[in-house]
């Protein structure tokens, strides 16, 4: 599965990006699918995931009220819309591919087989 992040840029603070993750290879809707974020200097965490199906979802606590993750698989892609953005916002967004659904193991960076390279949001004030 190769997977290609986009939407990322330049964003004013409060505004609602959507981030856009495509994918290419193995049949879509197998994979659980997960966005993670990583700021400068500190470790990559977990922001949202949806299962196969879409049917389940689970987000970061610090973001839950603040984004939605979905997925079109017909077009074999996942969105993450983020709104009200924040300074603390700015990081590289990555999304990733895993084998299976878990509501816990999907926050873990272990459970995804393939990543994307990601997409830089900066947020200016």
């Amino acid at each position: 599965v190769q997977l290609q992040a986009s939407g990322g840029g330049l964003v004013q603070a409060g505004g609602s990006p959507r981030l856009s993750c495509a994918a290419s290879g193995r049949t879509f809707s197998n994979y659980a699918m997960g966005w993670f974020r990583q700021a400068p200097g500190k470790e990559r965490e977990f922001v949202a995931a949806i299962s196969g199906g879409g049917g389940f979802t689970n987000y970061a606590d610090s973001m839950k009220a603040r984004c939605t993750i979905s997925r079109d698989n017909a077009k074999k892609t996942v969105y993450l819309q983020i709104h009200s953005l924040q300074a603390e916002d700015t990081a590289v967004y990555l999304c990733a591919a895993a084998p299976r659904w878990d509501r816990v193991a999907v926050t873990t960076t272990q459970l995804y087989e393939y990543w994307g390279q990601g997409t830089l949001v900066t947020v200016s004030s």
